[in-house]
């Protein structure tokens, strides 16, 4: 199989396993996304004004680094996905589940969310989950609104009912995916030709700060290695980038300083090893787009979801219906799932968001196909996990766990067939891992 004239090896088990995504929004119906809280957003050292007009003129925040937060340390678990078994009939939510799973819906857009004054958000993207220092939970939900966009955020307590809804980013635009950090805080990033990372504070207590150092591009989402203090970054173009930040220094507490440092962009070569060439204008203050920058960089055909797991990077290519895995030791690049080398029809199309368990279950959501999540199991077989029934011309996003690893969220971002573009936030409970 060949990638912008560059042959790719044929997918393969990398060491330990396979352990360890949105289309032209612009092209969608305009519609709004409720304001409901004071989160506002600071530039950290970007001016002037984007594509869509938006003023972005802001405060330099420099190095700010969000303070510290004590997480209790997550409960060990073991991966149950291998085991649940075929989906059975919708239930009263329209969403199919294996026996002992169960679904409710905790945001609707347009709805206050219960026991709150907060209005969920409409076209709800990506998403993450945050431990508590009570034993609860926050679950972060972007909004891909043009001119609008933001973060919105539920906070459960330890029992799993919600006790809040705020927002934690105001006044962006196209938030489609992004990134959890090690260091408890949402990467949202903005998918327009001038699109930032903006660093968000789940809690809601501190302001956002736009991270302009991760580059000026159409982003879609962020995964972070812990271990070499590396971000990687997918663009969504029919022709996009894969890109990897270099921070210039640690943080206080041996995080990387988003706020200065090198963005390179993937050089892939004909043995599908990586090498990674510097952006020259990675803030994109010149004429050309920053994934036009190295004439040598390769094209992937509009990157989505990624996520780190244990030594491995794994992302989304939706244009060629692909989820790919970078050994970020070697910089050897597979690819784990290809649309073309499964059977009609296939059980997985239009890979979007995803994440991975905590035992390396590649969970993918599907832009359109058949609304359903499924799993890549780490010896590569195919799990469907969830499906959502009678929300044609939707699309799975933000799919988290929650600490526990019996919760998992997602949305239907434009909710069901006919229902005016009213997106739908799940929450659904089963036993999808296990103490150990």
């Amino acid at each position: 199989m060949t990638r912008s004239g560059l042959l790719v090896p044929r997918r393969k088990l990398l060491k330990g396993g396979l352990a360890g995504f949105a289309a032209a929004m612009m092209s969608r119906t305009l519609m709004g996304c409720d304001d409901g809280g004071p989160a506002s957003a600071t530039d950290a050292g970007l001016s002037g004004q984007d594509a869509s007009g938006i003023d972005a003129t802001m405060p330099d925040a420099g190095s700010f680094e969000f303070p510290h937060r004590d997480i209790p340390a997550p409960p060990p678990l073991r991966s149950r996905i291998a085991d649940i078994g075929a989906l059975g009939e919708p239930d009263a939510n329209g969403v199919r589940l294996a026996p002992g799973f169960t679904s409710r819906i905790i945001g609707r857009t347009g709805e206050t969310v219960a026991g709150t004054s907060y209005e969920w958000h409409r076209f709800p993207d990506g998403g993450a989950t945050y431990a508590t220092e009570d034993g609860g939970w926050i679950y972060t939900s972007n909004c891909e609104v043009p001119l609008i966009g933001g973060v919105g955020a539920v906070r459960f307590d330890a029992d799993g009912e919600i006790v809040a809804a705020h927002r934690i980013l105001d006044r962006t635009s196209v938030n489609c995916a992004g990134g959890k950090t090690p260091w408890h805080t949402w990467l949202s990033c903005e998918e327009t030709g001038t699109g930032r990372v903006w660093e968000c504070d789940p809690w809601g207590e501190h302001e956002a700060v736009a991270r302009p150092a991760l580059g000026v591009f159409k982003h879609e989402a962020a995964a972070i290695d812990p271990v070499r203090a590396h971000v990687y970054l997918t663009e969504d173009e029919s022709d996009g980038r894969f890109y990897r930040f270099v921070p210039d220094r640690l943080t206080s507490r041996g995080h990387p300083d988003l706020s200065s440092g090198r963005l390179e962009v993937a050089v892939v070569g004909g043995d599908g090893r990586v090498t990674w060439a510097e952006l020259p204008d990675p803030r994109f203050e010149g004429e050309v787009p920053t994934r036009m920058q190295v004439a040598e960089s390769t094209a992937f055909r509009g990157g989505e979801g990624i996520w780190y797991h244990e030594g491995v990077v794994y992302f989304s290519t939706k244009g060629d219906n692909r989820v790919w895995a970078l050994d970020v030791a070697t910089n050897e690049l597979d690819v784990i799932y290809d649309i073309t080398e499964q059977g009609d029809p296939a059980p997985l199309r239009g890979v979007d968001n995803l994440t991975v368990s905590c035992c390396g279950d590649v969970l993918v959501a599907e832009d359109g196909g058949t609304m359903q999540i499924v799993a890549i199991l780490p010896d590569g077989q195919l799990k469907p996990i969830a499906q959502v029934v009678g929300h044609t011309g939707s699309e799975i996003t933000g799919p988290a766990f929650d600490p526990s690893g019996t919760r998992l969220y997602f949305s239907s971002q434009r909710g069901a067939e006919g229902g005016g573009g009213v997106g739908v936030t799940f929450e659904v409970t089963g036993p999808f891992h296990e103490p150990v």
